[in-house]
């Protein structure tokens, strides 16, 4: 906690806190889904009790995001400590371009790509990103949702570049399976769906 902190020092932390707050919280949701409101003041808890430890008040933002990162982190490896299996050579031969197009699920389409992704909500998005593995999962919302580059991702993660790339190549491609798998179970290959 801000032991021996002054008004300022308390207020200037709840300035931060707050100028972050929907970012903080849109990240969780995607990590962690239902569970972001708890991780997210985790986090916030975390950082209040280390935010004497904060000497450039200009890197709060990225700070609170790789504390809240670990918090995220630190709640799946205590939900699960055996890793999700998956099938890489499977993943790597998939491509949603070419199922779409083989399977062609809606023939009267001129623009078939892009019919199948308006069946997909934000909802849906984040069902299909909570369902792949935390390992791909983190890489792939701090890059492609978040605005993060790689290098920043790699820092954040405290593992080097090369394995952030290989991570959001796989995850990349095991998301596009996973948008498949999902649109078939939730029936959005039928025409007149959404």
């Amino acid at each position: 906690m801000l032991i021996g902190a002054t008004v300022d020092e308390k207020e200037e932390f709840r300035a931060i806190a707050s100028a972050q707050l929907n970012r903080l919280y849109a990240t969780a949701r995607r990590l962690v889904g239902d569970e972001a409101e708890d991780v997210v003041q985790e986090a916030l808890m975390k950082a209040y009790q280390n935010f004497g430890q904060l000497h450039d008040r200009g890197a709060a933002p990225a700070w609170l995001m790789r504390i809240l990162v670990n918090s995220c982190r630190d709640r799946g490896r205590a939900r699960s400590r055996e890793p999700v299996e998956v099938d890489l050579d499977e993943v790597e031969e998939f491509s949603l371009y070419r199922k779409i197009a083989y399977e062609d699920p809606f023939p009267y389409s001129d623009s078939l790509h892009l019919d199948f992704l308006q069946r997909f909500g934000k909802e849906d998005v984040t069902e299909v990103l909570l369902l792949l593995p935390e390992i791909y999962r983190v890489p792939l919302v701090l890059v492609h949702m978040q605005g993060y580059a790689t290098k920043e991702v790699a820092k954040l993660l405290g593992v080097p570049l090369g394995t952030v790339l290989a991570r959001l190549h796989r995850g990349r491609k095991l998301f596009e399976k996973t948008m498949w798998d999902y649109a078939e179970a939730n029936d959005l290959l039928k025409e007149g769906v959404r």
